[in-house]
């Protein structure tokens, strides 16, 4: 293996600091940097770790003797992750600011600031593998722990940005990366995986939005009879597929309402009974646009799979691009037809699309 230069991005967890421990015993010239991309500055409710990482970042590297970094990208991340998130939620949409994140951010920006320094490569604690198929081309195979395969949030990647990746992890099972972080002494060893949006930190989305998006409240309406249950405060404290916290009770043989839609002209969170029968909640085809594919794009009907939402399986799927309305124009958007119905698939998901393990690209439901 050729040693090269790598920028490791050491976000203060056990995953990305045994990447960097890693690297370095493959003889790598290794150095590590933080991206400081939320610091909780607008006092939103919630815990945002953010110093406590930088803290536990610099501890990986003072014991392995790495040269470390903090890169403020507050503004990029303000820009392309959270100006994002909050447009799609007053939209109706259901976001997904941890894909963007990847795609424009940790492998756009700051990635553009590794190449700007002289830096081979960027590594991340990315629980996915990278495999070369032809010389300098590269595909995305999921990470060998399933429990942990992290290949979903990377299904906006190009092959640019994915040959100059470098996910060091992926071959590990979770149990002995731990064991690898325990051995070598490092002070994110035992550290719990962190939970909550991208870098933003351990953030409840709801005490999220309620801090930067207005609310704007409307009925709640049954939606098999046009029934006015009740009111909500905002389209945007929901999903499709919710349960909890709808803020009407069960009918009396204890059947639960679930989300199934939002109807924009008169901000109506529609419900229904949850059960396959309940209007809205099992989608059987799909549009999905903006159409980002790591290799080649697939411009002919095919049978794929796609997976709809991170630790959901993969399932078979009919992919059907739509025709470039010019020669030689790439596609961006297409129909998909699954072979088993869907549930509680929301405008604004990521659809990534595999062909067994390996990760072909994804794109955004309509």
């Amino acid at each position: 293996m050729a040693r090269e230069r790598l920028l490791v991005a050491l976000s203060g967890g056990v995953d990305s600091s045994v990447a960097a421990l890693l690297l370095k015993e493959q003889g790598h010239d290794v150095v590590c940097a933080y991206m400081k991309n939320w610091i909780n500055e607008d006092n939103v409710i919630g815990h945002c770790p953010w110093m406590q990482d930088i803290e536990d970042a610099r501890a990986v590297c003072d014991r392995l003797g790495l040269e470390f970094r903090v890169v403020n990208l507050m503004r990029e991340y303000r820009e392309l992750v959270v100006d994002y998130l909050l447009d799609g939620y007053q939209r109706g949409l259901t976001p997904n600011p941890d894909v963007m994140c990847n795609s424009r951010v940790k492998f756009g920006v700051f990635a553009a600031y590794a190449r700007a320094e002289g830096f081979q490569g960027l590594a991340t604690g990315h629980y996915a593998q990278r495999c070369e198929v032809a010389p300098g081309r590269y595909a995305l195979i999921e990470g060998a722990d399933k429990n942990k395969d992290q290949s979903y949030f990377l299904a906006l990647l190009s092959q640019e940005q994915l040959a100059f990746a470098r996910f060091p992890i992926g071959h590990l099972p979770k149990p002995e990366l731990r064991a690898l972080a325990a051995r070598a002494g490092l002070a994110t060893a035992a550290k719990k995986d962190s939970q909550g949006i991208c870098f933003i930190g351990e953030v409840k989305m709801a005490d999220f939005l309620k801090a930067y998006v207005p609310e704007h409240p409307g009925p709640i309406v049954r939606a098999s009879d046009g029934r006015v249950l009740g009111e909500h405060r905002g389209l945007h404290y929901f999903t499709i597929g919710q349960r909890k916290g709808i803020g009407v009770p069960s009918n009396t043989d204890n059947e639960a309402y679930v989300v199934v839609g939002k109807r924009a002209s008169d901000h109506a969170l529609l419900v229904a009974f949850d059960g396959p029968a309940a209007p809205g909640l099992w989608t059987s085809e799909c549009r999905v646009h903006s159409l980002s594919f790591i290799g080649e794009p697939i411009t002919e009907p095919t049978t794929l799979e796609c997976r709809v939402r991170y630790r959901d399986p993969r399932v078979p799927v009919e992919f059907i691009p739509d025709a470039p309305s010019r020669v030689g124009e790439a596609v961006y958007a297409a129909t998909l037809r699954f072979a088993t119905p869907q549930r509680a698939l929301a405008p604004g998901q990521i659809m990534a699309l595999y062909r067994g393990e390996e990760l072909l690209g994804g794109g955004v439901f309509v």
